[in-house]
């Protein structure tokens, strides 16, 4: 059970700082470069939920107890 919850609260992290990756991306258009861009999202905490999701989703998967061996 914890590890479906693990892997339930990862996946929504990475949702969220991925939609809050692609929201930023609107930026771009307005004249800022891609460097400018990457600067800016570094220094926003949401955006550090895409990666926190994503070894949250890796570890409960890696980790998972095979209970069928």
């Amino acid at each position: 059970m914890f590890y479906l919850c693990m892997f339930l609260i990862g996946f929504g992290l990475a949702v969220t700082g991925g939609v809050t990756m692609i929201a930023y991306m609107n930026f771009l258009p307005a004249g800022i470069s891609w460097i400018e861009y990457l600067l800016f999202v570094s220094t926003r905490i949401e955006c550090y939920f895409l990666p926190v999701g994503m070894l949250m989703i890796s570890l409960a998967i890696y980790f998972y107890p095979n209970h069928l061996s």
